[in-house]
């Protein structure tokens, strides 16, 4: 009965030194972000990671995140590509550390892997907005018309009214010889904003 007892105190005792330190550590973790962001609202990106650095924990999903983050905008993109890529295993069905890491591959060119990436983010979400437009738009970069165009069109059910996928798609269609397509979607983007410089200057190109 006396072990019983000894026991139940060393494991109140062990339950109780347990929550002290997560608080003190939410309160460390809680104190670098807040130093962080004064050093970003700065802009001094490199000065924004010390803090975090010293609280650094590689299992973090948060702090992998954030140091992608600032390392992208100091421009030092090999780096922002580990941490996104840590916090992406850390959270596989992460949509935002997917996007992140977008930043410093699309950055270095890596064209091939930010396509990889979309494709990701539309296997477990095939409406994401975002990404059916910005994928369109690399397949568009590289005059892939038929891949941007299907791409497009899903955006554009999804948001019928919407800017961006008008005016993408009447430009696709337009590449793709559907002028009569092109013209009904460039004057709607006209609907939306009157007098649209690039909805014009695609009326224009059709006779």
């Amino acid at each position: 009965m006396e072990f019983l007892k000894k026991s139940i105190g060393i494991i109140v005792f062990m339950m109780v030194m347990s929550a002290a330190f997560s608080q003190v550590n939410q309160e460390a973790l809680q104190a670098a972000f807040s130093k962080s962001y004064a050093f970003e609202k700065n802009g001094d990106f490199t000065g924004s990671m010390d803090p975090l650095k010293k609280v650094y924990d590689e299992s973090s999903y948060e702090l992998n995140l954030r140091l992608g983050w600032l390392n992208y905008n100091a421009g030092l993109f090999d780096e922002s590509i580990i941490f996104y890529n840590r916090a992406q295993k850390l959270k596989s069905y992460s949509e935002e550390a997917r996007f992140g890491l977008i930043l410093p591959l699309s950055a270095l060119g890596k064209w091939n892997d930010v396509i990889k990436i979309y494709d990701a983010i539309l296997e477990v979400s095939p409406n994401n907005s975002v990404a059916l437009y910005r994928l369109g738009l690399v397949y568009y970069g590289r005059k892939d018309y038929n891949r941007a165009n299907t791409l497009f069109n899903k955006l554009v059910d999804l948001y019928p009214f919407g800017y961006d996928g008008l005016l993408m798609l009447g430009w696709t269609s337009y590449f793709l010889g559907n002028t009569n397509q092109a013209k009904v979607l460039f004057n709607k983007v006209n609907l939306y904003n009157p007098g649209d410089k690039s909805a014009n200057e695609g009326l224009s190109l059709i006779k």
